[in-house]
């Protein structure tokens, strides 16, 4: 008659399945808020760059007006 196998002698390899699976699914909630934010910082980044144009674009039609005005027409 064979002896029985006890329960907890498969626990170690089962805790570790469990704990890879485990970190798996974090790894990949955390690479997906990762994606989010620099998608964010993308978004941002742009909206950045078109104020800077905006006010650049403001001073030179500034500059070109004071400019316009001075000389004789």
């Amino acid at each position: 008659m064979a002896e029985p196998i006890a329960p907890f002698e498969c626990a170690p390899g089962l805790r570790l399945q469990a704990h890879e699976r485990l970190s798996e699914v974090q790894f990949k909630g955390l690479h997906r808020r990762l994606d989010r934010i620099e998608e964010a910082m993308e978004r941002l980044e742009k909206r950045l760059w078109l104020t800077v144009y905006g006010v650049v674009a403001v001073v030179l039609a500034q500059a070109f007006q004071s400019v316009a005005g001075v000389v004789p027409g």
